[in-house]
């Protein structure tokens, strides 16, 4: 898997208040973004890993929120892998405006089976390793 990855997303209407900035809860949605097209660059989906029969859950999320973003900015979600141990896999967000920081975010994923129970990350979920 990729150590880093890069999209980008125009804010649509309904994922802004009455002021027009986004609402804090859509930058979790804009992470989840981040990592998912990470992943399908990677050469597999959230839906080849869940036929495998292991899933990804989140069990930590936070966000700094630095500057507010605005109906139609074009952001660009940078997501990182930044440490991966036996079952969890820790990523970085970091959103901007063209050059101008936004939100720093932090997640906590772990591998589990079915049923809930924790599984080592598969190799092919490490960075600079291919799937196997």
């Amino acid at each position: 898997m990729n150590k880093e990855h890069e999209i980008k997303v125009r804010v649509r209407y309904s994922e802004t208040d009455a002021m027009g900035v986004v609402h804090h809860a859509n930058y979790f949605q804009y992470f989840e973004m981040g990592r998912t097209e990470m992943l399908r660059t990677s050469g597999t989906s959230y839906h080849d890993m869940e036929r495998s029969g292991a899933y990804i859950v989140v069990v930590k999320a936070d966000c700094r929120y630095l500057r507010p973003a605005r109906y139609d900015d074009v952001l660009t979600i940078l997501t990182t892998v930044t440490r991966v141990t036996g079952a969890r896999i820790e990523h970085e967000y970091r959103v901007l405006r063209g050059d101008e920081l936004l939100v720093v975010g932090h997640t906590v994923l772990a591998v589990v089976d079915r049923n809930g129970k924790l599984l080592p990350v598969p190799e092919w979920l490490r960075p600079d390793t291919q799937k196997g």
